[in-house]
């Protein structure tokens, strides 16, 4: 008997917590429904509040609120909780501290919910991505997405074996799931037609240099970069190859553009490209200092970065890419047929000493991000709690 107590133990101490499980539902649940809920505005409009879209997004903070929440009360109220020596205290509470920021979250998600609801009524059915409500709801997803990212180091991180293993691969995972949301949030200013211009790699390398850094240093994981990057890439494209699948037609005007299906968000940036490039140059410069190994990298995924996406842009604008695969011949219907992006043309490009400018604060911007997410990954690999 005793034996067979041990044995199960044992058998559970290898496998991935229920809740961490629950953590990275949530984080699908989100990206998911939010690509989802801006596709529904691009093809029939904001109808109600109750779609489908919006209930997936939300989903995300019940799953995570319901899930920490529980973590947060079995930790501090069950005296022989596992989890008790490594929790941290909060408001007499006790718990990991990746489910107090999920938890936080998951409020924050929720509040969001009956904000929007008014201020649609307040001010149009249909509006910007960047309101109030959404920028609440934005901070929501994002804490919730922090939070399953620490709730899965602190495991990690005391893990061994196969077990760390496979929290490895959802900490990848979920590292390039906080890619994704990060993109999004520079969704409306990094389309293809600002792809010639410096000003949008200063954009990018505001955001993607510090997840690549972060994930790959706090994982070490030989091709981290590359796996995040991954993440972001597949899932962008199953969405995009997804959606169009399904009818849809708007309910709101004016209608510039005549829509039958779902339309989805734009093709996946090449980020993969320039972070398979930054997982070559950690693994041969493990031993540089931070800001030397940060001004190297930011240099490199820059470089790469343009080298791979400015031609592919003029490809993505060519009518070669008008087709299901890149779905560049998908417009919103309240797109105007005379804007530059429903006519396949670029934003000007910078020239002269405003062009220098702006890649010397891209640089600038690449090499802090890099170095930030470095020290941000150095963080993580020592949670334990």
């Amino acid at each position: 008997m005793a034996t067979s107590s041990v044995s199960i133990a044992s058998e559970a101490s290898e496998r991935v917590p229920w809740y961490v499980w629950c953590a990275a539902a949530a984080v699908t649940c989100s990206m998911v429904g939010i690509h989802w809920d801006i596709s529904w505005h691009r093809s029939i409009g904001r109808d109600t509040f109750w779609t489908p879209a919006h209930i997936v997004i939300h989903l995300c903070g019940v799953l995570a609120g319901i899930s920490c929440g529980y973590l947060i009360l079995s930790t501090t109220f069950g005296g022989r909780s596992q989890l008790r020596d490594n929790s941290v205290r909060v408001w007499g509470f006790r718990a990991p501290l990746g489910a107090f920021l999920a938890a936080w979250g998951g409020i924050a998600m929720i509040t969001s919910a009956p904000f929007d609801n008014w201020w649609h009524d307040a001010y149009g059915l249909d509006v910007k991505i960047l309101s109030p409500p959404h920028m609440l709801l934005a901070a929501g997803i994002l804490a919730v997405h922090l939070g399953a990212l620490i709730l899965i180091a602190g495991n990690m991180n005391r893990a061994d074996g196969g077990l760390r293993g496979r929290l490895q691969m959802l900490f990848l995972y979920v590292g390039g799931m906080i890619l994704v949301c990060l993109m999004v949030l520079q969704m409306e200013i990094t389309s293809r037609s600002a792809m010639h211009t410096a000003h949008f790699f200063r954009l990018v390398a505001l955001t993607t240099p510090l997840v690549l850094a972060g994930i790959a240093r706090a994982s070490d994981f030989k091709w981290a970069a590359a796996a995040v990057a991954g993440v972001y890439s597949t899932f962008l494209l199953l969405v995009n190859w997804i959606l169009p699948l399904f009818a849809a037609e708007p309910k709101l005007g004016p209608v510039y553009m005549q829509v039958a299906h779902f339309i989805p968000p734009e093709f996946p940036l090449l980020l993969i490209v320039p972070a398979f490039a930054l997982d070559l140059l950690w693994q041969r410069t493990a031993n540089w200092g931070g800001w030397k190994q940060a001004a190297v990298s930011g240099a490199v995924f820059l470089a790469v970065f343009a080298a791979v996406q400015w031609p592919f842009a003029d490809f993505l604008m060519s009518p070669a890419a008008r087709n299901w695969v890149f779905g560049t011949g998908y417009f919103g219907y309240f797109t105007r047929p005379t804007s530059l992006y429903a006519s396949y043309r670029f934003y000007p490009a910078e020239a002269g000493a405003e062009l220098w400018e702006e890649i010397g604060i891209a640089l600038a911007v690449a090499i802090f991000s890099t170095r930030l997410g470095l020290a941000w990954g150095d963080w993580m690999r020592r949670i334990r709690r």
